[in-house]
C-alpha cells in the first residue's frame, strides 16, 4: 500500500484518537475543520447524509455515530454544551463520501478512509490466520 505523506492525511492522523481498547475514534467537531466546514451548520447538512447512509446500509447509527455532549468557550469566558459525535472510520468514510465534492481536501480523505480501511481489513484477516498460515504469508513479503 502506498505510504500516507499529504498534509491532509496527516491531518487526519493529527485527530485520530485511540481508545484503551485500541480502538480508533475521530471527533466530528475535530474532523469539520479539517474537511474546510468552517460553520457547523453546513458540517452538520453532510453528517446528516452520512447518517441516513449508515441507516439505510443496515448498520446501527449508535455504532458509528455516537453522540456525546462537548463545552466549548464562548466570548466573555461563557461556556455551552454542544453535540459532538465521537466517529468510526467508517463513518468518517460516509462523512467525505457526502462532502462536497468541489474540495480537494474531500478527496484526499476520501482516499486516506478508503486506504486505512483496507489496511485494517487485510491486518484482520491475517490476525485469523493460523501460526503456519502466518509464517507463509510473512515468507512471501519478504520475498
Amino acid at each position: 500500500m502506498s505510504v500516507l505523506k499529504a498534509k491532509e492525511y496527516k491531518s487526519f492522523e493529527a485527530i485520530k484518537h485511540v481508545s484503551a481498547d485500541g480502538i480508533e475514534f475521530w471527533h466530528a467537531r475535530e474532523l469539520a475543520p479539517v474537511l474546510e466546514y468552517v460553520q457547523w451548520r453546513n458540517f452538520a447538512k453532510v453528517l446528516e447524509r452520512a447518517i441516513l447512509a449508515c441507516k439505510n446500509s443496515g448498520y446501527d447509527v449508535r455504532d458509528h455515530f455516537a453522540e456525546v455532549g462537548k463545552t466549548i468557550v464562548m466570548p466573555k469566558t461563557a461556556t455551552k454544551q454542544v453535540v459532538d459525535y465521537k466517529l468510526t472510520r467508517y463513518a468518517c468514510y460516509l462523512i467525505v463520501q457526502n462532502g462536497d465534492p468541489r474540495k480537494e481536501v474531500i478527496a484526499l480523505g476520501q482516499t486516506y478512509f478508503a486506504i486505512q480501511t483496507r489496511r485494517q481489513e487485510v491486518a484482520d484477516h491475517f490476525n485469523q490466520l493460523d501460526e503456519d498460515s502466518k509464517r507463509l504469508v510473512i515468507r512471501g513479503d519478504i520475498r
